[in-house]
């Protein structure tokens, strides 16, 4: 790991320029004091700030400054959410602007021109995007052609970003579940269709370049692909990971336990979306497009007969359990020593923007919570970072 290690500010709330050194006193300042070791910020500003930023005479090399004179460094922004993340219901609503609409373009080429101004010298950035749209959501006719000529716009203009300021900015693309990209095999299509049509306009160079996944590794345990296989076809298909989401969903063990169906409930709320699946004992995978806590507490027949259920609920990545819900750590340990394997060293960003809707939190210090919590996910990902590249080193098995 070549880069100092970042969390996602899209855990703080966010809505103006100002809210930025606020977020980074209140939050990052006090978690690399805890933590003991450098750590980067992966930051998420909506698109009003991004656009406030840019309005205002220096306004990034304004939050450059606040960063500097905080000690901490930003490599990649998270360009994702559109607009409020924070409001009482997000759900479905994350996914829009998609990227058929002019709004995500110009939302995604702002975001990358102030990270060229953010990015310290000599260091590579990486931008996260949605993965095109949401399935079920209305699409315009020809969605996907229309996303493409989206794409390679700004394929073009980071080959042209890098030759006005020296600075190389990434688009990451990241697959999530019932998203128009949501399995490696979809991404890895998408990816071919994307570089034919790049090669015909006469920009494949700059959008194998300058287009590239964000690994986000809860969202594929959802889709109960194998970490190790999803990178290695992405590897052998040349497409480049400019980002891994350090990240982990639940995972019911046992769906017949009523306890730990029970403590999934608790799981369900109005803000996020929480897609989840579950693997039958003759391997086919059931779908639904968000936890609910009558799914949970009183499920179809063959949803209880299921050998296992995982739910887009992104929890603390240093839980191997949560009371009598278990966590898909185990899939964070495989993605982490496939990059190893690969000699990959993409920006790793722990993600876990929940901590403010998880069940169960104790009443006091939410700040000092979300710190010490934030603290331990960081901590936790640098010593199995470390475990992982000593294990490769040595020929051995992760414990």
């Amino acid at each position: 790991m070549s880069l100092p290690l970042c969390y996602c500010t899209n855990v703080h709330a966010c809505r103006a320029a100002a809210d930025v050194p606020r977020m980074l006193d209140t939050y990052a300042v006090p978690v690399r004091r805890l933590a003991g070791f450098e750590i980067a910020v992966g930051l998420w500003l909506p698109a009003a700030a991004v656009a406030e930023v840019l309005a205002t005479a220096g306004g990034g090399a304004g939050i450059r400054r606040a960063l500097e004179d905080r000690g901490l460094s930003c490599h990649t922004l998270n360009a994702f959410p559109h607009g409020d993340f924070h409001g009482r219901r997000v759900k479905e609503r994350v996914y829009l602007p998609d990227w058929a609409d002019p709004r995500r373009l110009d939302y995604t080429l702002a975001s990358a021109a102030l990270l060229a101004e953010l990015l310290p010298a000599g260091a590579e950035g990486s931008v996260s995007t949605l993965p095109l749209g949401f399935k079920l959501l209305p699409q315009r006719e020809g969605f996907l052609d229309a996303c493409t000529v989206q794409l390679l716009a700004v394929a073009r203009r980071l080959a042209d970003l890098r030759v006005e300021t020296g600075r190389t900015v990434r688009l990451a693309i990241e697959p999530e579940p019932f998203c128009a990209l949501e399995t490696t095999a979809e991404t890895l299509r998408f990816f071919a269709r994307l570089w034919a049509a790049a090669d015909v306009a006469g920009c494949g160079a700059a959008v194998r370049e300058h287009v590239a996944v964000c690994y986000d590794v809860c969202h594929q345990a959802v889709e109960f692909e194998d970490a190790a296989a999803a990178i290695g076809s992405l590897v052998a298909a040349g497409i480049r990971i400019a980002k891994l989401h350090v990240s982990c969903a639940i995972q019911l063990d046992d769906p017949a336990d009523a306890r730990a169906r029970a403590a999934l409930a608790r799981h369900a709320e109005p803000r996020y979306l929480h897609q989840t699946f579950a693997r039958t004992a003759d391997g086919r995978i059931l779908r639904e497009i968000d936890l609910t806590a009558g799914l949970a507490v009183a499920p179809p027949e063959e949803w209880a007969r299921a050998t296992c259920w995982r739910t887009h609920f992104h929890v603390p990545v240093d839980a191997e359990r949560i009371g009598p819900l278990g966590t898909t750590r185990a899939d964070l340990r495989a993605a982490l020593a496939a990059l190893v394997t690969h000699g990959l060293d993409p920006h790793l960003e722990v993600e876990t923007y929940t901590w403010p809707v998880l069940p169960g939190r104790p009443p006091g210090d939410q700040v000092a919570t979300l710190v010490d919590g934030l603290a331990r996910e960081l901590t936790a990902t640098r010593d199995l970072v470390a475990a992982t590249a000593m294990a490769a080193t040595a020929g051995a098995q992760l414990p």
